[in-house]
């Protein structure tokens, strides 16, 4: 499913325009954004939480050259389900 299709899903679901719905989908991931780069959590019960994590400076090696290298320490973001979501999921197969 693209941006497109969740926002006529979207739009569907809560029987408002699909200008209306990409609006509070661009505004839901924009908050969700704001909130991560303050180093934030945003938990939504029931789908799952998302939070940021650290990653540690690691080596590495170039695949083209094979030559040694570091790859910096970094911040990354992390999705976490919750329990509905992961039972969902695993009945759905």
């Amino acid at each position: 499913m693209n941006k497109s299709e969740l926002v006529q899903a979207l739009a569907a679901a809560t029987e408002q325009s699909q200008a209306a719905a990409s609006r509070s989908l661009d505004a839901l991931v924009q908050i969700i954004s704001a909130e991560l780069g303050k180093g934030g959590e945003v938990v939504i019960p029931g789908f799952g939480s998302f939070k940021t994590g650290e990653r540690a400076e690691r080596s590495g090696r170039n695949p083209r050259t094979g030559e040694a290298l570091t790859i910096a320490a970094s911040t990354t973001v992390k999705f976490v389900p919750g329990s509905s979501l992961k039972s969902l999921v695993n009945t759905a197969k």
